[in-house]
C-alpha cells in the first residue's frame, strides 16, 4: 500500500497539483482546499519550509524546482518570501508549520472542504 493518496490522479498531475497549492499557500498564507488535498499538501508544505529554515544555496535550489515562481500584484514571489519571510519566522519552531480547520461539506458534490493556513500568520 502506497504511503500517500493518489487523488485520481497520475503522478505528473499530481505533482502538478501540489506544485501549485504549496505555490499559492505561501503566498496566502491560507487556502480553502478538499480535506484530502490539504492533508498530503501538509507534508510537502512542511519539507519546504524546513528546507527554507536551513536557507542555503542548494536548499534554495531545491526549493526552486519545486515551488513556482508567481507573485502577488508584483510583490515578491512564492520563492523569496518562503527565504525572506516563512523560514526566518519559524526559526525556533521544531515541526508543524501548518494547521486544518474544517468548513463543511461542498455545495456540488458534498467533498468535505478544509481551511489549510500556516501557523502564527500576519
Amino acid at each position: 500500500m502506497a504511503g500517500y493518496q493518489k487523488l485520481s490522479r497520475n503522478s505528473s498531475n499530481r505533482k502538478a497539483l501540489f506544485r501549485d497549492l504549496v505555490t499559492d499557500l505561501f503566498l496566502y498564507e491560507r487556502i480553502q482546499t478538499t480535506e484530502a488535498k490539504a492533508k498530503e499538501l501538509r507534508s510537502v508544505a512542511e519539507k519546504l519550509i524546513t528546507l527554507a529554515k536551513r536557507g542555503d544555496l542548494h536548499a534554495r535550489r531545491q526549493v526552486a524546482s519545486f515551488v513556482r515562481r508567481e507573485s502577488i500584484d508584483g510583490e515578491q514571489d512564492a520563492i523569496q518570501k518562503l527565504f525572506a519571510d516563512l523560514g526566518p519566522r519559524y526559526a525556533e519552531r521544531p515541526g508543524g508549520y501548518t494547521r486544518i480547520m474544517k468548513l463543511g461539506p461542498r455545495r456540488g458534490d458534498s467533498a468535505p472542504m478544509v481551511y489549510i493556513e500556516l501557523v502564527d500568520r500576519v
